[in-house]
C-alpha cells in the first residue's frame, strides 16, 4: 500500500511540472537507476542521476518544434526560431 501511495504522489508531483522539468526528472530517475544497477554503489546512482537529468533537459530542448539552440560569438547558448535551410 505504501508503494502505491508513493507512486501516486510522485505522479502528481510530475503532473505539475513543465515539460523541461519533467524531462529532467525522468532522465535523472532513469540515470540513477542505471548507474546504481551498473555499479552497485550509491556514487554510481548519483553520477547516473546527474548525467541523466542533464541529458533529459538537452533532449527535451531539442524536441521543441520550430525552435533551435544557437551559440553566440561569446559561447553562450540561446534559443531562437530555426533558420531556413
Amino acid at each position: 500500500m505504501r508503494k502505491i501511495v508513493l507512486a501516486a504522489v510522485a505522479a502528481l508531483t510530475l503532473a505539475g511540472c513543465t515539460t523541461a522539468e519533467r524531462d529532467a526528472a525522468l532522465g535523472g530517475a532513469a540515470g540513477a537507476a542505471i548507474g546504481g544497477l551498473a555499479t552497485g554503489r550509491a556514487a554510481g546512482a548519483v553520477v547516473g542521476g546527474v548525467v541523466g537529468a542533464a541529458s533529459g533537459v538537452l533532449i527535451g530542448k531539442a524536441t521543441r518544434t520550430g525552435w533551435c539552440v544557437y551559440r553566440d560569438r561569446y559561447g553562450r547558448l540561446y534559443e531562437a526560431r530555426c533558420r531556413g535551410l
